[in-house]
Order: C-alpha cells, then sequence, then structure tokens
C-alpha cells in the first residue's frame, strides 16, 4: 500500500511538473538558449552541492540519465503525456543496465520493488526529481538497500500511460556492476 501511495504522489509531482513546464515554455526557451549545459551525471532533478553523495557519472554501458531526461511532455486534463525520442524508444523491451539512488518502497533492508532517482535524496519526504528522473524497479532476488548508487541489469519498459505517472519501468532486475569507469 505504501508503495502505491508513493507512485500516486509521483503523478501529481508529474502532473504539476508538466503545468509549470507548459506555463513556462517561452522563458525556458530563451534561458536554455543562453545557459550552460547541465553538469555531466546531475541528472534531472536537484542535487544539492551539499549533500555528501557525489553526483552520478556517466558510465558506458549503463543508459544515460541524459538521454532518459529528454523526454518533453504536454498536459492534457488530468494526466501528462510524455513524448520519447527515438533514442529512448530504442531502449523498450531491452535488456539495460541503470544506476542511480535507491528510494525504498517497502519497509526492510531488502527491496524487490524500489525506485531508482538520478539524484540522491536531500529530504526524506520529498520526491528528488520528476518522473524523468525516476526508473521503477522489480526485481528478480530482493536487492540490500543501501545509500551507494546502485547499478541493475532488467528488461526496460519505456511507459506511454502508466497509472501512476512514471515514465521508465525495469523489471527481472538483478544487481549489476557497472562496466569500467
Amino acid at each position: 500500500m505504501a508503495a502505491r501511495s508513493f507512485l500516486a504522489l509521483i503523478a501529481l509531482n508529474a502532473a504539476a511538473l508538466a503545468a509549470l513546464t507548459l506555463a513556462s515554455e517561452p522563458a525556458r526557451a530563451q534561458a536554455a538558449s543562453t545557459a550552460a549545459p547541465m553538469a555531466m551525471g546531475s541528472g534531472p532533478g536537484y542535487h544539492d552541492p551539499r549533500s555528501p553523495f557525489k553526483p552520478l557519472q556517466e558510465v558506458e554501458g549503463v543508459v544515460s540519465w541524459r538521454l532518459l531526461s529528454s523526454v518533453t511532455v504536454k498536459a492534457d486534463k488530468s494526466k501528462v503525456i510524455p513524448s520519447f525520442p527515438n533514442g529512448v524508444l530504442a531502449l523498450d523491451k531491452r535488456t539495460v543496465k541503470v544506476q542511480g539512488f535507491m528510494m525504498p518502497l517497502e519497509p526492510g533492508d531488502k527491496q524487490s520493488h524500489f525506485l531508482l532517482s538520478s539524484v540522491p535524496t536531500s529530504c526524506s519526504f520529498c520526491v528528488p526529481a520528476g518522473p524523468e528522473g525516476l526508473v521503477e524497479v522489480r526485481s528478480k532476488t530482493p536487492v540490500r538497500y543501501t545509500l551507494d548508487v546502485v547499478t541493475v541489469e532488467g528488461q526496460m519498459a519505456v511507459l506511454n500511460d502508466d497509472p501512476y505517472g512514471m515514465f521508465y519501468r525495469v523489471t527481472q532486475a538483478t544487481p549489476a556492476s557497472p562496466a569500467a569507469r
């Protein structure tokens, strides 16, 4: 039940994000044309500079958060409709490696259903990123909770109409070691 409530919160955040994005599109486009590129590995969401955790680094053979966050959204009544670029669509139904910071959805030190976030959580009551910065993971065997970066390998699903507002899900996941850094 806690997992469903948390996923519902993410869906509400996604709808709010889409509304803000659409409302500020002209200003965002102007800012994007003059802004420096996003720092490597900081991902969508906010990486608090006071965080004791280093931002994720891009790793060869691991899906890039930069790619996952390249999705665009539009609001349609009460839901968010994602538009995925071809690079993201090519990941659908493929076995991939994804890395991120674990956000448990159930109590306990071993998790079979959790979220991976592109940035570490800085508040235990806050979702650190929108749906473009989160991957829902369902693992074959429980994964021990850690504050360190977690890498899993499994089948990626790119979601167009998830009831909880998620854009990405990895199923049949197993812990994996990232490629050489």
